[in-house]
């Protein structure tokens, strides 16, 4: 989705809070894999010193990792584009439920409901739903997700260098690079001698950037390397 759909188009922001609506619960109840957990086993055994991930799904922290540096915002916040304000997307739903008695468990008798990485749930019918504009100034709501067309925060990005910069090597786990909100990390530290691991099924942008790249499935990688690491350090 672009930045430009969600805020010239009222009858596209209604379908988009509509599907967000029933979606975003079904995230918020997701629970986070073997690779999440070892990527929070190894920053607890302080092998990892940081965590920068393009996901919006919070499985991360989650997990138990406590530098998760989210760089394309979460689904559980909601900002408005005129005030800044913001506000849980909890509280938002709340809202929205007293807006739309029975939207949700309408949607979902369907059956079969499909929901994208993003808590965009396939719905059917739109058209009667009622959204919110901000309470604070009346402005356009929006979730705290990086839109195609919008820039990363610079802060953000600060953040992911100043952690990378601080490490001694950059993992990079099944990502493809091809954003390149992403990808500019594995330049960086190319470029200030830092070694570049990628752990992806298939080709990545960075490889010839890599100093070592290995096809394979993330969950099952990272578990084992956190095992390993593991037996070492009681050996």
């Amino acid at each position: 989705m672009t930045i430009r759909q969600f805020t010239s188009d009222p009858v596209f922001r209604q379908r988009y809070w509509a599907r967000n609506h029933v979606g975003w619960r079904h995230m918020d109840e997701t629970l986070p894999n073997a690779g999440h957990r070892a990527v929070a086993a190894l920053e607890r055994d302080g092998v990892v010193t940081g965590v920068i991930t393009q996901n919006v799904d919070l499985l991360h922290t989650k997990a138990g990792s406590q530098n998760a540096i989210n760089l394309h915002g979460t689904y559980a916040q909601v900002i408005c584009l005129s005030c800044g304000d913001s506000m849980s997307r909890a509280a938002l739903g709340e809202k929205l439920d007293a807006l739309n008695p029975g939207f949700v468990e309408r949607a979902e008798a369907i059956g079969g409901l499909a929901v994208a990485p993003d808590a965009d749930a396939v719905v059917a019918d739109t058209a009667c739903f009622r959204y919110l504009d901000c309470p604070s100034c009346g402005g356009m709501l929006k979730p705290d997700i990086v839109y195609f067309g919008e820039s990363v925060p610079k802060a953000v990005v600060k953040q992911a260098f100043s952690v990378i910069e601080a490490a001694d090597a950059l993992l990079v786990a099944g990502s493809s690079l091809t954003v390149f909100s992403g990808y500019r990390f594995v330049r960086h530290a190319a470029a200030l001698g830092i070694p570049v691991a990628i752990v992806n099924r298939g080709p990545t942008r960075g490889d010839d950037l890599a100093t070592l790249k290995v096809h394979g499935g993330c969950s099952e990688l990272l578990t084992l390397l956190a095992e390993e690491l593991a037996a070492a350090s009681v050996g």
